[in-house]
């Protein structure tokens, strides 16, 4: 899909909009005065991942720092539906009369095993929810994102003569099981801490090189839905299918018609992905089983599309059920998951707006781009109490060796990405850049 980039501000309108970016050599000079200590941080978070639900070390490590750059921190903010505890924490820094914005930064990890070969890379190894032991690896950059926030809560600290208002600095648990902004909320976020007005994230990607930053104006990121399809047969011998009703046949049949739903009976014009992720069924090769089940992604972009989605699934499954002439009490089983549903992530326009022409002035205007939504999902959204409530945005960091991008893009290929065992941002430039942008954003927003 491609959609038209917006046209660039215009000189005389980015340097309006920049009353508080004066103090840009104070801004560089705190940045590349901890520059080295980040890097150490960084390469210590990239070496000891901790799992979702299980941030304990990380979480108590971004804490001690927030306290020693003159933060009021809170920790185990957060409430599980099951009652487990949760690292989520808040740092604030009150500096007068003014707005209260909120920087989030997750610090989860991910059971990936990590293959970079990397002198800091990753050797964890854990237990996940199957009682399995796996691999653990920062696979998608939450330790640049944490590493970062440090580097912009102690720029902003020592900066505090260029802004005025409230700092509410969130280190998010459980991004990577999309439960940690709502165990946050449920712990009354607002209620207990203020209800910012404004909430910005950023989040490292594989698709821009170190140094660059993307936005999205409006829907940025997709919704996801989690639904689980189980297809119930009759079971029987191989050796006689015509006995019963094979209900693996009708899960091939069905993986390839869901996708007529995303190609035939959705609007081509708004983006739908259904994907199969996992099927298991079976136990030996000469046995029908009596049902196979299917574990779906699904993302949209609205709820027309969501509610198109959902129908065509479900319709799908029982047709195909119908058409083997399974019996009605054997028909599928089709449920949404709505609690692994994660909502659109919403960049307000005005808001991202202004934060680009911030980004123009602090990185220079051939290092901010902007890129069509993504259908990668987040639950930051759940810190903007839907789109019109509190302004949010969350804009992305290139974190890749420019270099290695450069050679890869020449050959029409992509360095290793997201959730991959192989996936290596650079870090100096890529956390040089980060608490440049997101302090340089920040001093805007609560600029005196």
């Amino acid at each position: 899909m491609n959609i038209p980039a917006r046209p660039r501000l215009p000189a005389c309108l980015c340097a309006a909009l920049l009353p508080c970016v004066a103090g840009a050599a104070d801004l560089h000079a705190s940045v590349e005065s901890q520059l080295p200590s980040l890097v150490q941080t960084y390469k210590h978070l990239h070496e000891h991942p901790e799992l979702s639900h299980h941030e304990e070390q990380t979480s108590a490590l971004l804490a001690g720092e927030l306290r020693k750059a003159g933060y009021e921190v809170t920790e185990h903010v957060g409430k599980y539906p099951d009652g487990s505890p949760s690292y989520g924490l808040v740092g604030l820094l009150k500096n007068g009369k003014g707005p209260t914005l909120l920087i989030r930064a997750d610090m989860d990890a991910l059971p990936v095993t990590e293959e970079t070969g990397l002198p800091y890379a990753s050797h964890v190894k854990a237990q996940n929810a199957a009682g399995q032991e796996v691999g653990v690896m920062h696979a998608c950059g939450h330790d640049v994102h944490t590493t970062t926030l440090i580097g912009t809560a102690r720029a902003l600290a020592q900066l505090k003569s260029q802004w005025h208002g409230t700092l509410m600095l969130v280190g998010q648990p459980s991004e990577e099981t999309i439960d940690g902004a709502k165990a946050m909320m449920a712990d009354g976020l607002y209620a207990r801490f203020g209800k910012p007005d404004m909430a910005i994230a950023l989040h490292d990607t594989f698709m821009a090189p170190a140094g660059t930053v993307q936005l999205t104006s409006g829907p940025a990121l997709s919704a996801s839905s989690s639904i689980d399809v189980i297809m119930r047969g009759v079971g029987g011998h191989g050796s006689a299918p015509q006995l019963g009703k094979d209900p693996i046949v009708m899960a091939a049949q069905f993986i390839n018609q869901v996708q007529t739903v995303v190609s035939r009976q959705e609007d081509p014009r708004d983006p739908v992905v259904i994907t199969v992720g996992s099927i298991h069924g079976g136990t030996k090769r000469n046995i029908i089983p009596n049902e196979v089940k299917m574990e779906i992604t699904a993302r949209t972009f609205n709820d027309k599309s969501r509610e198109i989605m959902l129908d065509g699934i479900r319709r799908a499954a029982r047709g195909i059920a119908i058409a083997a002439g399974v019996p009605e009490d054997r028909m599928p089983i089709v449920e949404n998951r709505e609690d692994e549903y994660t909502p659109v992530t919403y960049n307000d326009p005005a808001l991202t707006a202004r934060i680009r022409a911030v980004l123009v002035k602090t990185l220079g205007a051939g290092q901010v781009e902007d890129v069509p939504p993504y259908t990668g999902s987040e639950d930051f959204g759940h810190f903007g109490l839907g789109q019109t409530k509190i302004p949010t945005v969350i804009f992305w960091l290139g974190a890749m060796d420019p270099a290695k991008f450069a050679a890869a893009k020449a050959e029409g290929r992509f360095l290793p990405g997201l959730h991959s065992s192989r996936f290596e941002p650079l870090p100096e430039p890529t956390l040089r850049t980060g608490v440049t942008a997101m302090t340089g954003v920040a001093l805007n927003l609560l600029g005196k």
